[in-house]
């Protein structure tokens, strides 16, 4: 959550009520929030030195707007270019696109691959997992439940193929841009 609204705060300094509507209009797509949580990784952010208050209106609600440090473009920077952490794969995959515009052009491939390395990895690992389960002899009362366990693992299979497939296309028209 902190790094997207380091992205966010990148492309342009912003509310704490701008980055709820931000969210809501384009993140949402891939990162579900609630004002709290987003209230609390501002805290964090402007602890770390990350973000600081650019302005605050005067009056009752003082409404503060929010930029970006060079602490916090160092850290967006390191995140994006960075290893994919978690276990929530899509969610750090798309965060990373999302803002993949941010960087200079030449940073992209480079993080379309660890994208992609990090997707054949947890492929590798689910395929594995699925040859192992067919070595084991399943009793009779608990097939209903493993068929449909089995389905989770298949549709789980089936989605990183999909994403490894679109990345490795999406890599291409990077390192081939007149494609």
């Amino acid at each position: 959550m902190a790094h997207v609204i380091l992205g966010l705060l990148l492309i342009a300094p912003q509310s704490f009520y701008d980055l709820i509507k931000r969210f809501e209009a384009g993140v949402a797509l891939f990162y579900s929030a609630s004002s709290g949580s987003i209230k609390r990784a501002l805290d964090t952010l402007l602890a770390r030195g990350f973000i600081e208050v650019a302005s605050m209106e005067a009056g009752g609600r003082g409404r503060k707007v929010y930029r970006l440090t060079d602490a916090g473009r160092q850290e967006f920077r390191a995140w994006m270019t960075g290893d994919l952490a978690g276990a929530d794969l899509e969610t750090a995959a798309l965060s990373r696109l999302y803002f993949l515009g941010l960087l200079e052009p030449a940073e992209r491939v480079p993080v379309l691959r660890r994208i992609t390395a990090r997707v054949e990895t947890d492929l590798a690992a689910f395929s594995a997992l699925d040859k192992h389960l067919d070595t084991l002899d399943i009793p009779e009362e608990q097939r209903d439940l493993a068929t449909h366990q089995r389905a989770t693992l298949d549709y789980g299979i089936a989605s990183l193929r999909f994403m490894l497939d679109w990345f490795r296309d999406h890599t291409d028209r990077h390192e081939t841009p007149n494609r």
